[in-house]
């Protein structure tokens, strides 16, 4: 399920980076939806859809 907004999108890809150790910061919104969501629904809303 691909974002609804490019907003949504950009926070999912900064969550999904934070949860693969590619950033090293992270504001505490990344924080609980890294927890909160696995790498692979991150990928689904992170992703631009078709």
């Amino acid at each position: 399920m691909p974002a609804k907004s490019e907003k949504q999108r950009r926070l999912m890809g900064a969550a999904l980076a934070y949860k693969r150790g590619e950033s090293k910061t992270a504001s505490d919104e990344i924080k609980k939806v890294t927890n909160s969501m696995s790498e692979k629904e991150l990928e689904e809303y992170a992703s631009k859809g078709k």
